[in-house]
């Protein structure tokens, strides 16, 4: 029987995937359209963390794709789907393909991969902005909006082709099987040329994103002065699904949401067409995540026959244009520039102190009914983070992006049937490509970013986001900026391996830190799982396994929740959140230390799971590469 036949028959078997010995079948959501249970038979300990993610991840697919959430958010988004899929992957295979096939059979003509998937079962008003709003196959038709599925027009941050690549590793005989790489690559390829030719509104190269949701961080305070120029929309002209759901002083308040609606329906107005929006925002993340991504894409191309050196390129140009654009050497972190803000604010951060604009303290007034009372007490966290901290040590360059986690082959055979069949177009899309690549030099960083770097393409927003610790994922930062990061994220302003427990989202010292309100500072688990990957790849290995550890503890006591309190660890948001419990897994599959021996019967890791594996969805028994 071969590898396809395999994992069709154990999932067509009918033992439930996440029981256990003595459990009854876990029932599905009210409207849950379950796809076939398939075989779970874990090696790990009973009601152990490993299984307890797998059961969140099958209790959240619909049988083509993972809801973040069934109550909060009962549809497919973008960049959950890909860090579902990374975790997923370790389930099984064949289902974090179909992850993020299902989301890629949504692009756009024009390339993008929009942030939403309507699951056409859901009622209207489960969530909002529902299909009515964004109108994708009419008011998108002019960009290509797909018509026989309904999504949002905007997009999030492209974390797929990384999460593509990793998926093809976990199980690379089914993926070449299946053609999922030559059917992946053209639409990653598209995606990506959709970013850097529509998307470059500032001219330097960076990518830039017209609305707060399309970076994922939705309500950081690094939007409060673009969103301050943007006149909201009535209250009474939409219904927030999310408090049905939320703690209302946990969510994003009605002023951000008017404005959040006001950009969104002035964007479908115009046909969602680029350029011309009142919000354009580089954004550190997004561009260290498009970075990565290039790179993944430049693996797939190899893997394919080609040879990706044009795609490594432009991820070593994208880099440089970052380090230029939005890095400050005086305040040791990138800050996302407004294109459309004010110009020649040279030294915005000089001395640690941040300027506001006008329209920043009008927001500020204006929130602080909706703040009242609401912030949660520090209980003299501010006395704490003033203790001196020791220095992080220089890293090491590393020579390459592959690390110690993936597990490539870095010389792929070039005789395969499948290279010799994809090569060709595989050429083909990287010729499309090399006009999105924009050249730029190295600047010096010894001084405070210069006026010009300032103007007349807008200025940096001070305000200090976890999205400017994010480009420490990047290989090829420049060894000083890398160690510059690092004493940035143990040092007062985010207090990792000190007062914290996770990386908060914002600036424990800022004006607007809270540590419970979406993305104005509580810690979230996707952007710690970037951050150890970041500190690993600059072989920072202790700051990373201390930073594991607290992930996966944290995981266990919150229960799986969207995001936590940075000090103590309290659940917020969701429970059973989707990209927790797969992020979850992929630590648990990756541990830092060589595994024990197991014939002495002793677990591999702390947490009782394999790195192959053992007991997933539809695995074989026999042992596989580490993705």
């Amino acid at each position: 029987m071969d590898r396809t036949a395999q994992l069709a028959a154990r999932r067509a078997e009918s033992a439930d995937p996440v029981r256990t010995p003595g459990t009854p079948p876990a029932a599905a959501p009210r409207g849950h359209p379950r796809s076939r249970p398939a075989v779970y038979d874990p090696s790990a300990r009973r009601g152990s963390l490993h299984i307890r993610a797998a059961r969140v991840l099958e209790a959240n697919w619909t049988g083509a794709s993972t809801v973040p959430s069934h109550a909060l958010y009962p549809h497919q988004w973008s960049w959950d789907s890909a860090f579902i899929a990374i975790g997923l992957r370790h389930l099984s295979p064949l289902r974090a393909q179909t992850e993020l096939e299902t989301l890629l059979d949504a692009q756009w003509a024009d390339g993008r991969i929009p942030h939403i998937v309507f699951n056409p079962s859901v009622p209207l008003d489960a969530y909002f902005p529902s299909p009515d709003f964004w109108r994708s196959s009419t008011a998108g038709r002019a960009a290509g909006a797909p018509r026989t599925v309904q999504t949002s027009g905007i997009v999030q941050p492209p974390v797929h082709a990384l999460a593509a690549w990793l998926v093809h590793r976990a199980d690379p005989g089914l993926s070449r099987a299946r053609g999922f790489l030559p059917r992946a690559y053209p639409r990653l390829a598209a995606w990506h040329r959709y970013l850097l030719h529509r998307r470059d509104l500032g001219g330097g190269g960076l990518v830039s994103v017209a609305h707060p949701w399309e970076q994922g961080m939705d309500n950081s305070p690094a939007w409060d002065a673009p969103l301050s120029r943007i006149s909201p929309a009535p209250v009474r002209s939409f219904r927030r699904a999310d408090l049905d759901h939320g703690t209302p002083g946990d969510r994003p308040t009605d002023l951000d949401y008017g404005r959040y609606v006001r950009l969104a329906a002035d964007y479908r107005e115009s046909g969602y067409a680029d350029g011309a929006g009142e919000f354009a925002v580089e954004d550190p993340a997004f561009n260290a995540l498009l970075i990565v991504s290039e790179f993944a894409l430049a693996r797939i191309a190899r893997e394919l026959g080609a040879t990706g050196t044009a795609r490594q390129a432009r991820a070593q140009r994208l880099t440089t244009a970052l380090v230029e654009r939005l890095w400050d050497p005086a305040e040791g972190m990138f800050f996302c520039r407004d294109l459309r803000g004010g110009v020649g604010e040279s030294g915005a951060l000089q001395g640690g102190r941040r300027s506001r604009s006008e329209g920043r303290e009008g927001v500020r007034r204006s929130r602080s009914d909706a703040h009242d009372g609401e912030r949660r007490s520090r209980s003299g966290a501010h006395d704490a983070e003033r203790r001196s901290r020791g220095g992080v040590r220089p890293s090491e360059q590393p020579s390459s992006w592959s690390g110690a986690r993936d597990g490539e082959q870095r010389s792929p055979d070039p005789t395969r049937d499948t290279k010799r069949r994809s090569r060709s177009s595989v050429h083909e899309t990287e010729q499309r490509s090399r006009g999105a690549a924009l050249p730029a030099e190295q600047r010096s960083r010894g001084t405070a970013l210069p006026a010009e770097q300032c103007s007349p393409s807008g200025a940096l927003v001070p305000e200090r986001s976890v999205s400017g610790l994010i480009p420490l994922l990047l290989p090829t930062l420049p060894r000083d900026i890398a160690a510059a990061l690092m004493r940035t994220l143990s040092g007062p302003h985010f207090g990792l391996g000190g007062i914290t427990r996770l990386v908060p989202s914002y600036d424990l010292l800022g004006d607007a830190f809270d540590p419970h309100r979406y993305w104005r500072g509580p810690a979230w688990f996707n952007t710690g799982w970037l951050l150890e990957r970041g500190l690993r790849t600059h072989r920072e290995h202790a700051a990373a396994d201390a930073l594991r550890e607290a992930l996966l503890e944290t995981a266990d006591t919150s229960d799986f929740a969207e995001y936590v309190d940075p000090y103590t660890g309290e659940a917020c948001g969701a429970r059973g959140f989707s990209w927790t419990a797969a992020l979850t897994l992929d630590l648990l599959h990756n541990p830092p230390h060589p595994p024990v021996n197991p014939k002495r019967g002793k677990s591999l890791t702390k947490h009782g799971v394999s790195p192959t594996g053992t007991g997933t969805f539809d695995r074989s028994d026999k042992g596989e590469d580490r993705g």
